[in-house]
């Protein structure tokens, strides 16, 4: 089997369980080759994650919050004393209150648009930050997920569109800054998916399957091909892409209308 990664070390950020898209990303890293570590936010998800790392020969798990910069300072330190030099880091954190991912994004409260920006958008530039050092002697790739909601209306959505639409324009402004030290910066922007994260937002259900329907594969991405995107982003085969925003999302996001069946 090709091991595309293989002699690669990489931090995955954001596995909730084993349904989660970055778990879907971890496991193709771990079968392409690379060594990984992760993160996870307080002891309780620690401890969720304790026994998938595992399963994948890792033990590095580091605690961090990305709103605290003394608790990013501290995990990236702690990173850094076991790995002296990491190839990637896959950002797959998102956050906005479940009660506003339903009717209007007229009714965003201040404190939620801030909290879900900080979150969701901010924390890829805290991380790109202290990530890029370790990657400096080889370059390296950051990669992070967006959706089609940063671009186009999706219902119920709401700030979470804006949220992504400000990560998407970091991960090129990001790209541009990090090029000349070798490093890559993109996104992957699966369709939607059965994930914890996914199915707070307000209708999932009916969007996956309208999205199913219509898009010209018929069908909504599944794990295996989120992570085989990602292990191609951090290969030697992706050596000249960033800045981009790479849709898996068996084509939906080229419709203008429903396929004619669906009207």
């Amino acid at each position: 089997m090709m091991q595309p990664l293989a002699g690669k070390r990489g931090l995955i950020m954001g596995v909730a369980n084993d349904h989660s898209i970055a778990w879907g990303i971890a496991r193709a890293m771990s079968a392409a080759g690379a060594e990984l570590a992760f993160s996870h936010q307080g002891a309780a998800f620690g401890r969720r994650l304790e026994p998938l790392a595992e399963s994948l020969g890792s033990t590095l798990l580091i605690d961090v919050d990305v709103t605290d910069d003394a608790a990013l300072d501290a995990g990236f330190a702690e990173l850094a004393g076991r790995w002296e030099t990491i190839d990637f880091v896959v950002h797959a954190i998102a956050y906005s209150d479940k009660s506003e991912l339903t009717g209007r994004f007229l009714d965003t409260s201040r404190a939620n648009f801030l909290h879900s920006l900080e979150i969701s958008a901010y924390s890829f530039i805290e991380v790109a930050r202290r990530s890029h050092p370790l990657m400096r002697e080889n370059g390296g790739t950051l990669i992070t997920l967006t959706y089609q909601g940063s671009n186009r209306v999706i219902p119920n959505y709401n700030v979470m569109g804006v949220a992504k639409a400000a990560l998407e324009s970091a991960t090129r402004y990001l790209a541009n800054d990090l090029g000349p030290e070798g490093i890559r910066v993109n996104a992957i922007s699966p369709g939607p998916m059965r994930t914890l994260a996914g199915a707070a937002i307000g209708g999932a259900r009916k969007t996956y399957r309208f999205t199913e329907q219509n898009a010209p594969l018929r069908s909504n991405a599944t794990l295996e091909a989120v992570g085989g995107t990602a292990v191609w982003l951090a290969s030697d085969a992706g050596a000249f892409t960033s800045g981009e925003i790479i849709h898996v999302d068996g084509g939906y996001h080229v419709l203008g209308m429903p396929q004619p069946e669906s009207m």
